[in-house]
């Protein structure tokens, strides 16, 4: 079975939710993980740090450089890779994970909330690639994986919250051009959405559903991995679906991904029809 077992991966926010999940799968393997997040004291609201999710990566078999970014800042970006490449000598595999959410209208988002989104998302996904992409190019299988959805510029996405929207769609844009712009570098870039709520500490703080409704992190993590470790010059500038990814690698039945045995989830947001 195709393996990520020596690859170092780069996953922002991954001290908790789908970064974390998407470390530990990788870990499984064998690999590198930096755990490039904010969150290196306990959060009164939000669980996980870097260090505990780098003794978590390393108790199941994988190697962690815990480091403390913050991926609004392009000299802490920069300072994470120089030391993940110190420590592993190179970068295989970026994850860019970390987003900041606010469901909130026009009036009702205050602009230090709309920097702070566009400058996490967007921003977030460029500045990391833009790092990491030297590193890349001297990769045997260099991917960069995206947590962003299919583009769709439907009013109804748009109308209700258009800052957050905005934000979201351009991690995805970014991630359509790059696909092209390094295609004939041999690195692969997509995208991963899913197709249900995901129980994240953002779902405690959105108006879009309840834990009970939704599937745990490790769906999207099996789909990532899945997307990972295939050659990264068969797929590039594509919009996965986490459900998609795992039937089309033979998986039949979602049951054990719910947090609740018998509900069915939620759909998320941004879904084509």
């Amino acid at each position: 079975m195709p393996s990520l077992t020596n690859k170092t991966l780069f996953i922002t926010g991954a001290s908790r939710g789908i970064g974390k999940a998407i470390a530990l799968r990788a870990a499984r393997d064998g690999a590198n993980v930096v755990v490039a997040a904010k969150t290196v004291d306990p959060h009164y609201k939000l669980p996980g740090t870097i260090h505990e999710a780098a003794r978590e990566i390393e108790g199941v078999g994988g190697r962690a450089l815990a480091v403390q970014v913050d991926i609004r800042s392009e000299e802490q970006v920069r300072a994470a890779v120089e030391a993940a490449v110190r420590r592993f000598g190179g970068i295989d595999i970026l994850v860019n994970n970390a987003s900041a959410i606010s469901l909130t209208g026009t009036l009702e988002t205050s602009a230090k909330k709309f920097d702070l989104m566009m400058d996490v998302n967007a921003r977030g996904t460029f500045v990391c690639s833009q790092a990491c992409l030297p590193h890349l190019f001297t990769a045997s299988n260099p991917h960069i994986l995206t947590l962003g959805p299919p583009p769709d510029t439907a009013p109804r996405w748009f109308a209700p919250h258009g800052a957050y929207t905005l934000a979201k769609m351009g991690m995805s844009l970014l991630s359509l051009g790059m696909a092209e712009e390094f295609r004939s570098r041999g690195v692969a870039v997509n995208c991963l959405w899913p197709r249900t709520l995901i129980a994240t500490a953002a779902l405690g703080v959105i108006n879009i559903g309840s834990a009970s409704e939704a599937r745990k992190p490790e769906i999207m993590a099996d789909a990532a991995h899945a997307i990972l470790c295939c050659d990264c010059r068969t797929i590039t500038g594509q919009f996965f679906i986490d459900e998609d990814v795992l039937r089309a690698a033979g998986v039949e039945s979602f049951d054990a991904y719910a947090m609740t045995p018998g509900v069915t989830p939620k759909p998320d947001i941004f879904l084509p029809d």
